[in-house]
């Protein structure tokens, strides 16, 4: 487990430490000329009246260039944060995001804005060679302000060369819960950013997510090598959204149910709405039978044509859909802030996706509803998904095969390809051991994907015992996130202060917005005056190991263990055995 699982977390509400020297930024000297300067940019920039919790506060750390972690809800306009703050800071701004339609979209939004300095331009592998050249001139020159990147390009030395000599004022780094092996959606490629920012002399970092429990904040503070950094939290709550799940008894009765849900809600006029599905058949089956009862609808995932995919994507945009059923593949980067409804037709992942996935709905503030059809072997498939510890000796043979083509100078490295071509094993197993020994610091994958020794790697047999035991913690982790979203389906109290629980943060009052508390079956939550364990009051247990309480009930206690991840512990059977102990009192 990383020890950024152990570092303190620096919420917004904590006092900060004494600033570094670096802190007296280009926006004014003293607290309220700063202010008054972020306001003013906020309102000839953006049209801002007022600021949504949380900017402002991270606005501010960014151009006294304080390193900031921001961790604010879906629709809370994070991009808001390096626009103001890119108009304060002396240098250009780099925005690291993985997906490119993502980069468009934040460089049109930007180049419509008055008033702006500089443009903003992209660089990825969708561009020409000329024009990712005149993006990097553009920087040089000062006419580029704002470059939008994706991760890999950062593995071109002649990039990192290119960007240095510019001088950046702030690198900000875009959906950052991808760089944490905790998070619900971790991109190896996010892995080198550290040494990168580093070899750019530090400027100052600002990372962006929405959804980061506890253990991700403090690895992504870890991984990024930010310093001094303040993390704002500003509260995972999204009170317009009405939670419900429904649990059934076969498949049958789960589809039935999933189309007659989404029928009646647009039959309503709440529209539109995306319906998620596990498996790729799944979204074309219920889109299929939707289109039979009338509605508008497509299906998205992967597997579809990048241009079937697109004009999906555009016509649900341009309010053309009434629903889009799709994998996960249709998300990051989806801003429709009118969508009615999102309806999941089996669990996700964790709930860390299932929060950031419902969290597409009522972004514009309007009344939203967040829908779970499930039955129990749904959950079943998600521990099976969450599985697949590979054995050491996979991972022993990939190891040698980087090794041995280095030894016998093949400056190219080795690829996926080459290494189905000599293990006769598939690429997507193959792809994972090339990840795993990357963490593990024996091999470097560079911009192509290819695979080479890393300075001072471990032996064959080493890296893969290594690169197995952080499998096999992965596993561990990646099932008790499933155990987590079975405990929100099948939770009889209010499933918001479930959600939040997660998060560790407390709501004390039941929400009124679920149909466990319509049912009234929601109870207030002991007071944490109350309880022996308070939420985020670290723990150990003497088999788990060191943990933090992330939630507390009457008569249980939730706890996130460094090791095992999350365990839900009964109350009463921890104070009488003395199961756990405050850490650090």
């Amino acid at each position: 487990m990383p020890s950024a699982f152990r570092l303190p977390i620096a919420d917004a509400g904590q006092p900060e430490p004494v600033p570094r020297t670096k802190q007296t930024g280009p926006a004014g000297a003293s607290s309220s000329v700063r202010t008054r300067r972020i306001r003013e940019t906020a309102r000839e920039l953006l049209g801002f009246e007022a600021f949504r919790p949380g900017q402002e506060e991270a606005t501010k750390s960014v151009v006294t260039g304080r390193d900031t972690l921001a961790v604010l809800p879906s629709g809370a306009g994070k991009s808001a944060v390096y626009q103001i703050a890119g108009q304060l800071v002396a240098g250009p701004v780099l925005v690291v995001s993985p997906l490119i339609a993502l980069q468009r979209d934040q460089v049109g939004r930007l180049d419509e804005l008055d008033g702006l300095d500089g443009r903003a331009a992209q660089l990825n592998s969708a561009l020409s060679a000329g024009d990712q050249r005149a993006a990097l001139e553009g920087l040089a020159d000062g006419t580029v302000r704002h470059l939008f990147l994706a991760p890999e390009q950062l593995a071109k030395p002649e990039v990192v060369e290119a960007i240095a000599k510019a001088h950046p004022a702030l690198f900000v780094v875009d959906e950052a819960h991808c760089v944490s092996a905790w998070g619900h959606d971790f991109r190896p490629d996010y892995l080198r950013l550290g040494g990168v920012i580093e070899q750019l002399g530090h400027p100052t970092v600002l990372a962006l997510t929405a959804t980061a429990a506890p253990p991700v904040r403090a690895e992504i503070v870890e991984r990024l090598g930010m310093r001094d950094a303040r993390v704002v939290v500003a509260g995972f709550d999204r009170p317009e959204i009405r939670l419900e799940a429904e649990q059934h008894a076969d498949a049958h009765a789960k589809e039935k149910a999933v189309l007659e849900r989404v029928t009646a809600l647009v039959g309503d006029g709440q529209v539109p709405g995306i319906v998620y599905s596990a498996t790729r058949k799944g979204t074309e089956q219920i889109a299929a039978e939707l289109a039979d009862r009338g509605l508008r609808v497509q299906p998205y995932h992967a597997g579809l044509r990048k241009t079937d995919r697109e004009d999906t994507q555009r016509a649900f945009m341009d309010d053309e859909l009434d629903v889009v059923v799709a994998t996960t593949a249709f998300g990051m980067g989806i801003d429709k802030p009118d969508t009615r409804f999102v309806v999941h037709a089996e669990p996700a992942d964790s709930v860390d996706s299932y929060y950031q996935e419902i969290g597409r709905a009522g972004r514009d503030g309007k009344p939203a509803l967040a829908v779970l059809v499930y039955r129990q072997e749904d959950l079943g498939l998600r521990r099976f998904f969450a599985a697949g510890v590979p054995a050491e000796e996979e991972l022993q043979q990939v190891a040698g095969l980087v090794g041995a083509a280095e030894a016998a100078g093949i400056d190219d490295g080795v690829d996926v390809r080459q290494l189905r071509e000599e293990t006769g094993r598939p690429a997507t197993p193959l792809a994972r051991d090339l990840n795993l020994l990357e963490q593990v610091s024996a091999v470097v994958l560079d911009e192509e994907g290819a695979a080479h020794p890393a300075e001072g790697a471990p032996s064959p047999g080493e890296a893969a015992a290594a690169a197995r035991e952080l499998a096999e913690h992965r596993e561990r982790v990646e099932q008790s996130r499933v155990e987590m979203m079975r405990g929100y389906a099948e939770t009889t109290e209010c499933r918001r202060q479930f959600l939040l629980g997660y998060f560790g943060e407390q709501l004390e009052q039941p929400c009124g917005n679920c149909d466990n508390c319509t049912a009234g079956l929601a109870q207030q939550q002991p007071d944490e005056d109350e309880t022996p364990f308070p939420p985020q009051t670290a723990v150990q247990h003497a088999q788990w190991g060191p943990g933090i309480v992330m939630r507390v009930e009457d008569d249980r206690v939730v706890v996130l263990f460094e090791e095992v991840g999350y365990k839900t512990l009964a109350l009463a059977a921890v104070l009488d055995n003395d199961l756990l102990e405050r850490r650090g009192t």
